[in-house]
């Protein structure tokens, strides 16, 4: 995972109108499938209803770089209630886990 500035991803969230957000996940969902997680191509993204789906994936991701620091209920609920407060909090986590010196590849994450 890659150590980001929380304060410059918010702004760039705002200063974007939100069109960071959708790199942000990219970059960290193929981060994260690096460290070990299984989450689907960012494409879902895209797609109505299915993007939810793929969010939730996404916040498994989370749990797993971050060894259930942040779970995956907890991520989601951040991300769908705190757009940019909750992406704060969740590049904070990252953050941390960059640290505490996660490893390139940790075992794949717990099926659904």
């Amino acid at each position: 995972m890659k150590q980001r500035s929380v304060v410059i991803v918010m702004l760039l969230l705002l200063v974007t109108c939100g069109i960071y957000m959708l790199i942000w996940h990219v970059k960290t969902k193929r981060e994260m499938n690096e460290c070990g997680a299984d989450i689907p191509t960012a494409w879902w993204l895209l797609v109505p209803f299915a993007n939810i789906w793929w969010i939730y994936r996404w916040c498994g991701g989370v749990e797993h770089v971050t060894r259930e620091k942040m779970n995956q209920p907890v991520a989601f609920i951040l991300h769908a209630c705190l757009p940019i407060v909750g992406y704060a909090i969740i590049q904070d986590a990252f953050n941390k886990a960059v640290r505490a010196g996660v490893p390139a590849a940790l075992p794949p994450a717990r099926a659904l």
